[in-house]
């Protein structure tokens, strides 16, 4: 981002603000610049006319190096005298650049880049209305003036661009060039934009819903009736659209530190507050006393961040051998945690350990034995005698 003082913008207000007389002021020709490519113009209707002698000023997309591009609404504005028009500013390419070329008051409208911003500025010139003895004639094909009762209006028909684009040059920008006699009107005396249109740009740039980050491309405050007032009646919405992508702004706001720490960083990150334990009070004011070590728990596995229970307590470090970045103590009370307690283990049952008395043993009656009786003997046959 780059800032091109050719005059001063708010100078030149300064002066527009302090006099209202018709003395003629130089063109400020370039105010800022970009190396963002400006996003498109949103789409809307214009709002109603405040009251009769207004002239409007379409919107356009402004840049800031704290929030980047922001929209600052289209509105009515009195000129600072009559017979003067209304030169829109527009974004022009040149040489890697985006340059912004603030708009102006004059007899005619000069060359602002061949950007429809619509409402009677279609690119070149300006068809809503003219100035004929000192009183502005209004075309009512462009110009809201519905809710009032105007007598000097006609009517003729404008080609409307659709094309959305709002800056000249570039890959993507209008190939508009200005006229001999646009370069001519651009040499001549001009005024700067009047002390409401500064307050006006002032308010966009501080409303956050303006931004491009906050409404990619479609305000919901596209134009408004009354000049810095974005809320209430008059307001006009733009359409809705494809969101387009806000760039970071060249002056970010810088990352927030980390605030809370995660339970590692507490119990590691920062030493222990010197405060003795209630049953220590013997202990040296200033010195940190260790935790109470906790049982040890039988076939439990130690952490890696954890001493094991047979190591030996460190004795506290002294304030003479305390490390230079040491933190002071802090005021707060310590809060330390309960410490584990461990349920007692039963007492082993020694009657369950001796040996069973073993087991009574009967002997086994004695065998029964039955006497066999013999069987009777068998009756011989009787010899057979031959007679």
């Amino acid at each position: 981002m780059r800032r091109f003082v050719a005059f001063s913008f708010a100078f030149a207000l300064a002066i527009s603000a302090l006099s209202h007389a018709p003395q003629a002021l130089a063109q400020i020709d370039v105010s800022v610049s970009s190396d963002v490519e400006p996003p498109p113009l949103p789409l809307y209707e214009q709002p109603p006319i405040p009251d009769p002698g207004y002239i409007w000023a379409p919107g356009y997309w402004a840049w800031s190096d704290d929030v980047g591009y922001y929209w600052v609404p289209g509105t009515w504005v009195l000129p600072p005298q009559a017979d003067l028009l209304w030169t829109p500013g527009y974004w022009g390419w040149d040489d890697g650049v985006y340059i912004f070329h603030v708009g102006y008051w004059g007899p005619v409208v000069g060359f602002y880049g061949g950007i429809a911003y619509g409402c009677g500025y279609s690119g070149f010139g300006y068809e809503g209305g003219y100035w004929r003895d000192h009183r502005f004639f209004y075309n009512r094909t462009v110009n809201n003036i519905t809710n009032l009762s105007v007598t000097n209006v006609y009517n003729k028909t404008v080609i409307n661009n659709t094309i959305n684009v709002s800056y000249n040059g570039g890959p993507r920008g209008t190939n508009d060039k200005p006229t001999p006699e646009q370069i001519a009107s651009a040499k001549e005396h001009h005024i700067a934009p009047t002390a409401d249109q500064s307050r006006h740009a002032d308010a966009a740039k501080r409303d956050p819903a303006l931004y491009l980050s906050s409404n990619h491309g479609h305000p919901l405050v596209a134009a408004t009736s009354h000049v810095g007032e974005f809320k209430g009646a008059g307001i006009v919405a733009s359409r809705p659209g494809e969101p387009v992508f806000a760039p970071p702004p060249k002056h970010a706001p810088a990352t927030a530190a980390k605030i809370n720490p995660g339970p590692n960083d507490a119990l590691h990150a920062l030493p222990l507050p010197a405060q003795p334990l209630a049953n220590s009070a013997s202990a040296p004011a200033g010195h940190a006393l260790p935790l109470p070590a906790a049982p040890p728990i039988r076939n439990a596995v130690t952490p890696a961040n954890q001493a094991s229970p047979s190591a030996k307590p460190q004795p506290p470090i002294s304030s003479a051998a305390a490390p230079t970045n040491h933190v002071p103590p802090v005021t707060q009370p310590l809060v330390r945690p309960p410490p584990v307690v461990h349920a007692p283990r039963p007492a082993p049952d020694r009657m369950a350990r001796s040996a069973p008395p073993p087991p009574h043993r009967v002997a086994p009656p004695p065998p029964v034995r039955v006497a066999r009786v013999a069987p009777p003997p068998r009756p011989h046959p009787a010899p057979l005698r031959h007679k």
